[in-house]
């Protein structure tokens, strides 16, 4: 386990155990062009996302809102989302 693993890695585990959730900054993520042009007034390296970065799934409770919000339009998804609609549900 990292230092970036998430402290809610039991519950991320049960809900999801295929995915890994880490903390990053959003600079470091990397995350799509059209999500961070929704961002405004802060710089991406004070922005927090915890997510697992290959499966494009970031965890709410652990995210800035701005950026949770701005990743919805975009092919990323919310955990309980992923859970339930995506990928994992079929």
């Amino acid at each position: 386990m990292s230092s970036r693993t998430c402290p809610d890695w039991p519950l991320l585990m049960e809900l999801a155990p295929d995915l890994q959730f880490k903390h990053y900054t959003v600079g470091e993520a990397k995350l799509p062009a059209e999500a961070l042009m929704l961002v405004k007034d802060m710089t991406m390296s004070a922005l927090a996302i915890c997510c697992d970065l290959d499966h494009h799934v970031f965890y709410a409770k652990h995210t800035e809102p701005s950026v949770g919000e701005a990743l919805r339009s975009t092919h990323w998804y919310e955990l309980a989302e992923w859970a339930a609609r995506g990928p994992s549900a079929a």
